[in-house]
């Protein structure tokens, strides 16, 4: 309750826009129909297009559809002559990469995990030196005394306690960013000249079951140029049983009886444990690219056509596996075929002289589900300056219903509106209650929520350079990254009322007279 905020006030924030330009709004909104976004998405989620993996022919597929239709708006071309936005990316497997120690054979995912980032052929060392819990910091320093300058560390999990329910550095039922962010361990142990860092998953089997995936598939990335890389520790990630075997015949003897003598006696162990290791990369390197489609549409204003408002989805999917196509028709072909009507609805505008006094750019991004490559790379890259960009409209599965809202579809999930800018989010409100009026649930706008929904769709590749943004969501569903998420169950009238919001949102943003004001800190971390 609250968000709802009275319409007198909301009246005084959008009250900017001029009367006629409202009544337009409710005329090219209505050119967002559910046939079109249906006649979209049989296409682009279509077997022939293979599931849009980033990099793929079926990716590549979607890119010339996307570029065609934006081209058959009449719209110009906006990067270097044309539509799409290339970018490089490099993807690796890290499967034949091997860990012996004194003699055994690791083996990958079932032994030892890592995660890709970190430049290295091979390593080897006759020593491993036991670092306590790996933390160096004013209230508890686990690297005191210890030369480890290029040595293997290993650190201990999780961090001290005073008690059960207190940490020494976090509080009462209070956890450090020691326990949670392995990168702080790996910070600490580079920062000592450390050339490799050990970590123990006491969770293993566990953890690896919910990241199987990520480590059994190659990963993509950035290829970014080798001077913008920040040289990274490698850190290898073993479990409980195996890591006891190392430290064995150390003074720290095992992990369990370490963290209980340290919690104990309030201070540190360390040891040094003699053993012959090889660890040898074998990384296997392909270079592809990935596009992001661009669509135009320059504002009638001269003096704010500069500004640009913008509107994102990622047209990418997971592609092919184990023989089955995922085609992705809700992630996040709900949100393409809606970026497709909204660039529709305002170029129509446009055409009949009525187009909005600030730019839109609508833009399919790709390499979303690969870590938000294709949104980073505008984001570091961008075609029209960050600074002139007024806001971000994300739209990223829309199509479906969650399973708490399985008996009214007449919602969405707002996320972000309110962390950078007040004037946003009553500008959200207003819309919705003038135009649309659904739920507007903001389950997942609370920082504390633990899916973190806020970091992982491309809204974010703005959010942290200070740009205001949305990320629209209908939530997660049975099908999600599954072969059954397919056209014939999308819910083509909600998406398109979602779509129409988001229409009415973008049409406010680009012609009131005033830039919304970046005027909150985001309490997100």
């Amino acid at each position: 309750m609250r968000w709802i905020i009275p319409i007198f006030l909301l009246i005084s924030t959008v009250g900017q826009t001029q009367d006629m330009y409202d009544s337009l709004a409710v005329k090219y909104a209505e050119t967002i129909t559910a046939y079109e976004l249906e006649e979209h998405l049989m296409i682009l989620a279509g077997d022939e297009y293979e599931g849009r993996e980033t990099g793929m022919k079926g990716q590549k597929m979607a890119a010339e559809y996307i570029e065609n239709y934006f081209k058959g708006l009449g719209v110009s071309p906006c990067v270097n002559g044309g539509y799409q936005q290339t970018y490089p990316l490099r993807r690796s497997s890290n499967s034949k990469s091997e860990w012996i120690i004194n003699g055994k054979k690791l083996e990958y995912i079932k032994d030892f995990y890592f995660f890709p980032g970190f430049e290295l052929n091979e390593l080897s060392t006759d020593e491993i030196v036991v670092v306590g819990y790996g933390i160096k910091s004013d209230d508890w320093n686990d690297y005191e005394g210890l030369d480890v300058k290029d040595k293997v560390v290993l650190a201990i999990p999780d961090e001290p306690y005073l008690n059960d329910s207190t940490t020494v550095l976090g509080g009462v039922n209070q956890y450090s960013e020691w326990s949670g962010d392995f990168r702080v361990k790996r910070k600490a142990a580079k920062d000592q000249g450390a050339k490799a860092l050990i970590m123990v998953n006491e969770d293993y089997d566990s953890y690896v079951g919910r990241i199987r995936y990520f480590l059994e598939n190659p990963n993509m990335r950035l290829d970014m140029e080798r001077e913008e890389k920040e040289e990274v520790l490698p850190v290898l990630f073993i479990r409980s049983a195996l890591a006891n075997e190392l430290v064995k015949k150390s003074k720290v003897k095992s992990i369990a009886k370490a963290k209980k003598k340290m919690n104990k006696k309030q201070r540190s162990i360390s040891g040094v444990t003699s053993c012959s290791m090889t660890f040898k990369m074998n990384k296997v390197i392909e270079n592809f690219t990935g596009e992001n489609v661009l669509c135009f549409i320059e504002g009638s204003d001269s003096d704010l056509k500069e500004e640009i408002v913008v509107v994102t989805a990622h047209y990418d999917h997971i592609g092919m596996k184990n023989g089955e196509i995922n085609n992705g028709a809700d992630d996040d072909g709900s949100g393409t075929v809606t970026a497709l009507e909204i660039a529709e609805a305002f170029v129509t505008a446009k055409n009949d002289g009525k187009g909005p006094r600030r730019s839109v750019l609508v833009m399919t991004v790709s390499g979303e589900e690969k870590g938000l490559l294709g949104s980073e790379w505008y984001a570091a890259h961008p075609v029209f300056p960050l600074k002139n960009t007024v806001v971000d409209l994300n739209v990223d599965m829309i199509g479906r219903v969650d399973e708490a809202h399985k008996e009214d579809s007449n919602y969405i999930y707002l996320i972000g509106s309110d962390k950078l800018s007040t004037g946003l989010h009553q500008i959200s409100e207003w819309c919705n209650a003038t135009y649309m009026n659904l739920e507007l649930d903001y389950t997942y706008n609370d920082p504390n929520d633990p899916n973190r929904f806020y970091y992982r769709s491309d809204h974010y590749n703005f959010a942290k350079h200070g740009i205001p943004v949305i990320f629209y969501f209908s939530g997660v569903h049975e099908d999600y990254h599954k072969p059954t998420d397919t056209p014939e169950k999308i819910m083509y009238d909600k998406t398109a009322k979602v779509a129409k919001l988001i229409f009415h949102t973008a049409w406010q943003l680009a012609n009131r007279n005033a830039r919304i004001v970046v005027d909150v800190k985001n309490d997100f971390e």
